[in-house]
C-alpha cells in the first residue's frame, strides 16, 4: 500500500489489532517534531491529518478540527497537557541520541537516559502536548 496516495476508505478498512490516533492542535508541527527526534517518516501530512510509520508500525495525527462531531472532543483541554499518563514507547530508538534531539527541538527531557531494573535504557521526553515518548533499548 503506497501510504502517501491511499484512499481514506482502503486505509481505514486495512487498520487491525491496536491503533493509536493522537489528537493535536497542529499536525505539520507534531510530523516535523517526530521525525526530527525519532526518525519517523509522515505520510499524507497535511493540517488535519497525517500517517506515523515507526519502523513497520503506524499510527495517526489528527488536528482538533477534524474531531468536530466526535465524542472525544469535549474532553480535550482547551490549554496544557493532553496526554497525561500515556506513555508511547519507542523500542527501538536510542535514547542518549533521542534526548538530546529532543531537548535541542524544544521538548522537555522529564527524565535523562538511564538504565532501568527492567532491562532497557529509556529516557521520558515530553512534548508540548503533554505526551510521554520513551525511546528505550534492551541493555
Amino acid at each position: 500500500m503506497d501510504l502517501d496516495s491511499v484512499d481514506a476508505a482502503v486505509f481505514g478498512a486495512s487498520l487491525r489489532g491496536v491503533g493509536l490516533n493522537l489528537v493535536v492542535p497542529d499536525v505539520l508541527a507534531k510530523c516535523a517534531l517526530l521525525e526530527t527526534v525519532f526518525e519517523m517518516k509522515a505520510h499524507r501530512a497535511s493540517a488535519d491529518f497525517a500517517i506515523l510509520a515507526y519502523g513497520d508500525q503506524l499510527f495517526q495525527l489528527h488536528s482538533d478540527a477534524t474531531y468536530h462531531s466526535n465524542p472525544l472532543l469535549g474532553l480535550l483541554p482547551e490549554a496544557g497537557a493532553r496526554g497525561a499518563g500515556i506513555e508511547i514507547r519507542l523500542f527501538d530508538s536510542d535514547p542518549d541520541l533521542a534526548a538530546a534531539r529532543g531537548e535541542a527541538a524544544g521538548m522537555h527531557l522529564f527524565q535523562a537516559p538511564s538504565d532501568r531494573p527492567h532491562g532497557l535504557r529509556e529516557a521520558y521526553l515530553l512534548c508540548p502536548d503533554g505526551y510521554a515518548w520513551v525511546p528505550s533499548r534492551p541493555l
